[in-house]
């Protein structure tokens, strides 16, 4: 009875064996199917690309001559960036100010897209990195705001950041001197 048993334990662990042979084959497959989707993909993505000398001879001669004058906005995004990242980092935690997350602005993504040249994606990296700082930014200088003078101007702003639609009102002396301190606490939003 014990042979049995064993025999059909063993023809179990077989068929067990085959079943999870199968999957491993499917598995494979999929990921060949994958592979030639995306090789695929990139050669569809790459058609579009446009080469560096032709590119070079298309773009008009204003644009080369002034491509320095745009370029040396490094100086000022590095210094800015440098700037922030100090000052939250000494001032933040003096206030319990909860510091802004500097990866969640400064993406780079765009230099892997094959449709882009060795220049379009310098400036694709240089116009993340400006917008991403002045995103930065607003963000240390909204979390500042807050804590410090949280009252909506008298006149409309034409871009307020997010954290301005909780401040208090203009001429509002009573909810700003009663809200003050709630509000310098309320950072639940900082951690999204």
């Amino acid at each position: 009875m014990t042979t049995h048993i064993d025999e059909l334990l063993a023809r179990i662990h077989e068929l067990e064996d085959q079943v999870e042979d199968e999957y491993r084959k499917a598995r494979e497959a999929w990921a060949q199917k994958r592979q030639g989707l995306a090789e695929e993909f990139l050669r569809q993505q790459r058609r579009y690309k446009i080469g560096l000398f032709r590119f070079l001879l298309r773009s008009r001669l204003l644009v080369a001559l002034t491509a320095p004058v745009i370029h040396a906005g490094w100086i000022p995004f590095l210094l800015l960036d440098l700037f922030v990242t100090v000052y939250q980092a000494i001032c933040f935690p003096i206030y319990r100010i909860p510091k802004v997350r500097r990866a969640d602005y400064l993406v780079f993504d765009r230099e892997d897209l094959p449709y882009l040249n060795i220049i379009e994606k310098f400036n694709c990296f240089y116009c993340s990195y400006g917008n991403g700082v002045a995103a930065y930014f607003r963000e240390v200088a909204a979390r500042t705001e807050q804590y410090w003078c949280p009252i909506k101007h008298a006149r409309r702003l034409k871009a307020a950041h997010e954290r301005y639609h909780d401040f208090f009102d203009y001429g509002d002396a009573e909810a700003f001197r009663q809200g003050l301190a709630r509000l310098r606490r309320q950072y639940e939003d900082a951690d999204k």
